[in-house]
Parts: C-alpha cells; structure tokens; sequence
C-alpha cells in the first residue's frame, strides 16, 4: 500500500512539472491580446487537397474555395485523387479550374507521399515562383468564407507556417464525434492560441494549415512520411528554428468518426505516429528544451499524458490484485486505482468544460448535447490508454477513413 502511495505521488509530481503549463495557457487569452496585424499584401496561394474515394465530400470543399471572399485570381486549386476506385477525379474536374492529378501507388501509401507526388508535378508543371504559399486541407473540409483572407493576414505578418481554428462537421453526432471536436476546440484556442499570443510556436493538426515556398524549397517537396506526418512536420520546423503561427479567424470544419471501431484505428495511428516522431526527433528536442521553450512543449505534445496515466492505472491494478492475495479488504485494495482513475477523470471534464463554456458559440449543436459531451468527453480520452498501449506492440499502417458528411450540422 505505501509503495502506490508512493509511486502515485512520484506520477503526480511528473504530471505537474510536464503538464502543468498548458493549465496555464488557459489564462493566457485572458491577459494578452492580439497584435495588430501588419499592412496586407496579396500573395499567390495553391491549394493542395489529398483525396482517396471522397467523391461524396469533396464537391463542398471545393465549393467553399470558390465561395471565398479572397480574390480567387490568386488561387489555384490541386487535387490529387489518391489510388482511388471511385469518382473523385471526374468530380474535381467538374469544377472550373480545379487541376487534377491521378495517383496509384499501393506501396507508397499515406497522405505525406501524396502531398510529395501533388508538389512534384507542381514544380514540374509551373514555372518557379508562381506560388508564395501553400494550402493544405482534407477533401471532407469545409472552409468559412473568409479562411484564406484571414489567412492571408497573418501570412503578411511573416510567418512563414500558419495553422488554423478547427471545428467540426457533426460535434453532436455522438460521444466519439463530441470528444474529437471537443479535444480540437482546446487544441485551437487553448493550445495554438496561446503560444501564439505569448510568442511561441503552435503546431499543426492533420489539416487547415499553410506554408511558404521558401519552407518547401528547404526540403525540396514534402518529405514527412511518418504516421502522423503534420506532427513531424511541426517538430522537423521547431527545430530548424520556424515559429509556427496561428490565425484564429480563418475557421476550418472537419468530419469526426462516429463509430468507435474506426475511431480506434484512427487514434491508433496517431499513438503510433507520436511513438514514431518521439523515436526520430526525441532527442533532439531534449537537447534544445534550453534554449527554445517551443522544444519543450512539442517534446510534451509528442509523449501524450494518456501514456503516463496507463502507466499508473496498470501498475495501480496489478498493486490492487496483489494487495487482495495477500488479504487487504478488496475495497481498501481498490482506493488508489479508483483516486487514479476519478483523479484522470476530473482533469479530464475541467478542461473540457472550461473549452466548451468558453468556446459555446462555435460549436455547433444544442445545448443538451453540449453540456452531455462535457461528461462523456472524460471517457472518450480515458479510451486512449488502451490504444496507446497497443500502438506500443502493434505494427500500424495508414488506412483511409470513409467521410460521408456534406455539410456542417445544426443540431
């Protein structure tokens, strides 16, 4: 009994040195504001989409493109349909100057070799200069009107990598589709907006994001081809010195799974992306913790707290089963798993209800499903301890993930 007591006071100091600064990112937009922005000037931006089978989706992303209050003269839109069997190519050619590229390549799988065939035929097929930036989104993505103006501000700032606020499709679908939106509503404003206000670097997720030709050029196309290639590629810019922005006007909304079968094969990829990018990069980012805060906080971004907490609650259950071997009342053998567990729990539902009661008016659904996610939200990223376990032992490859969403809903 004395040694759990032991062992979860030595977790708890870790989780209080390693997390306890992003509790305090919280009060960070209470305190600072935003600079204002520098005179803008107009940049000519290609749209890099990556699509596999996403013919019923696709059709509102690029619509939202052309809905754009940015002038579209400035932009050129590419699409790669991706070894697909389906239709997304015709249905991208449909659309007025959209450039399409055709890809199957069964060896080479994954989005980060897409994006490397896309900006190839790019350099290829256009002469040098005729791009000052480069979008990225996913072909479910639906962008707010305003996005690439907006972006275009902080781009005219000089940031050379730019991120964005990224909401949700379906937030009150389920509990699974609620968690995702939710984790990414505090990623948005409680994570990048902060680092952006106090002058360090944000990081980019999986979509909604932008970079310079002068960043492409550095590694002559994109060469991240890790499971969880945005994160190597945050970490690869953090270390060569970029500061990566964030833009918290320019709004971007993605489809979240629904089914947990899916959902865990998704997040198991992620869990084993973040073991990928912590074995490639690791050390170097310990090396410059320093001298650069920013390698500090994607060294904790890369080693997730669910990591530290499955520790804890798995060396808690074995400590419960052997105090019941050895006589000690089930209920007293219990005490320090069920702390452990409610204490996770807890955390879990302040961060989440902190986010949703700050961020109520951007998510889109209503107020009872709003209030539920707050509760299940806990559960949802308690369910990562178990994938992050497997993701340790299991080898993963990158699989598709169907999207069937066509609009943002109202519920």
């Amino acid at each position: 009994m004395e040694f759990l007591s032991l062992f979860n006071f030595i977790i708890g100091v870790l989780f209080f040195v390693c997390y306890t600064y992003q509790f305090a990112y919280i009060f960070v937009p209470l305190f600072k504001k935003d600079k204002p922005h520098k005179p803008t000037k107009p940049h000519r931006y290609a749209v890099l989409i990556s699509a596999r089978n996403e013919e019923k989706v696709l059709p509102q992303l690029l619509k939202s493109l052309q809905e754009q209050t940015y002038d579209m003269s400035l932009v050129t839109i590419f699409v790669v349909a991706d070894n697909c069997t389906d239709s997304t190519a015709k249905v991208a050619a449909e659309f007025s100057g959209v450039k399409v590229y055709e890809r199957f390549n069964d060896e080479l799988v994954g989005k980060g070799y897409a994006l490397d065939f896309l900006l190839d035929h790019i350099k290829h097929d256009y002469p040098a200069g005729s791009f000052d930036a480069f979008f990225v989104f996913d072909a479910d993505n639906i962008l707010d009107k305003n996005y690439i103006e907006q972006m275009n501000k902080t781009f005219s700032d000089g940031y050379k990598i730019i991120t964005s606020y990224r909401n949700s499709k379906n937030y009150g679908d389920n509990w699974i589709s609620a968690g995702y939106s939710l984790w990414f509503l505090r990623e948005s404003k409680y994570l990048n907006y902060s680092r952006m206000l106090l002058g360090n670097s944000c990081a980019v997720s999986g979509t909604g994001f932008m970079f310079s030709r002068e960043i492409i050029k550095k590694t002559n196309g994109w060469k991240f081809f890790l499971l969880t290639e945005d994160i190597q590629f945050t970490v690869h810019n953090v270390l060569s010195g970029e500061k990566i922005g964030f833009c918290k006007g320019a709004v971007l909304y993605d489809e979240q799974p629904v089914k947990f079968s899916q959902s865990w094969k998704q997040r198991l990829r992620w869990a084993k992306g973040y073991l990928q990018v912590f074995k490639n990069y690791g050390f170097r980012l310990f090396k410059g913790i320093f001298k650069n805060f920013s390698c500090f906080d994607m060294s904790m971004s890369i080693m997730p707290a669910i990591v530290i907490t499955a520790m804890c609650i798995i060396t808690n259950t074995v400590g419960c089963i052997v105090l019941v071997s050895m006589g000690v009342s089930v209920f007293a053998s219990l005490k320090p798993l069920a702390i452990t567990i409610l204490s996770a729990y807890c955390t879990m539902f302040l961060v989440g209800s902190i986010t949703t009661i700050t961020e109520w008016k951007n998510i889109r659904t209503s107020v009872f499903k709003k209030i539920k996610a707050m509760f299940t939200f806990p559960f949802f990223m308690l369910t990562y301890i178990p994938i992050s376990l497997t993701a340790f032992f299991k080898k993963v490859k990158w699989t598709p993930i169907e999207h069937n969403i066509n609009e943002i809903k109202e519920d």
